[in-house]
């Protein structure tokens, strides 16, 4: 459980009544994406509350009229998917600054330039971002954001979000030193051993990695790697 100084009162009004709980505001986004392992690790206290901040608790006539209940898990999930969460500037601008540089990490990686079939620097994008005045909500993943976001970024830079497949041939040697680097970045589509001991393979990977994955082949081959991309 979070404690009550770090946590946040998430609130819903229905039925004429008002409705509060505490929740950790770092797990919000993990239960809106069914992703939270224990339920229990959301709140800072079991109560249903008709003024947190005085500790008012809501009656249970209130609660049944409402919800027709007072079982406080199926009360806090109607609060959570239908209510709002309360939180202090600071706390949003702490927020929303780790999910905007979550976002532009993530079209980093996956989108490119369709013109020069090369990766936007990280830079550009969050340039672009600012000009376009996107929103970025805290609470929201990183997902269901990028496609709203790559459509308001289409007008000021030209991008795409692309998977690129790069044949890749290593030494023997250097394939058992590349294997965890390749699977992190891609998939292997194809492989197969060479008579000569070498390793040929065709990965897919996001466009965006092009560069990365380049660099990484080459620093552990020595620039013994060769690669090509595939039409």
């Amino acid at each position: 459980m979070v404690s009550l100084e770090d946590a946040v009162i998430a609130r819903l009004e229905r039925h004429g009544e008002k409705f509060e709980i505490y929740v950790d505001p770092d797990l919000i986004e993990l239960y809106h994406e069914g992703k939270l392992e224990n339920f229990d690790d959301l709140f800072a206290v079991d109560e249903i509350f008709r003024d947190a901040r005085k500790g008012e608790r809501a009656s249970e006539e209130s609660m049944m009229k409402a919800f027709g209940t007072t079982d406080f898990e199926t009360i806090a999930k109607w609060i959570l998917d239908h209510g709002h969460v309360q939180i202090t500037t600071e706390k949003r601008r702490e927020m929303v600054e780790a999910k905007r540089k979550a976002i532009v990490h993530y079209i980093a990686r996956n989108a490119i330039n369709p013109q020069t079939g090369t990766p936007h620097p990280p830079q550009r994008i969050e340039m672009a971002m600012e000009e376009a005045g996107v929103h970025i909500d805290p609470f929201k993943s990183v997902e269901k954001q990028v496609p709203t976001i790559l459509e308001a970024l289409r007008p000021i830079i030209p991008i795409r979000f692309e998977k690129i497949k790069i044949a890749v041939k290593l030494p023997g040697d250097a394939y058992g030193k590349l294997y965890g680097d390749i699977i992190a970045m891609g998939r292997i589509v194809r492989e197969e051993w060479q008579p000569d001991g070498s390793w040929i393979g065709v990965v897919e990977l996001p466009a965006g990695l092009q560069d990365e994955f380049y660099d990484v082949l080459n620093e552990k081959t020595h620039g013994m790697a060769e690669t090509k991309i595939l039409k």
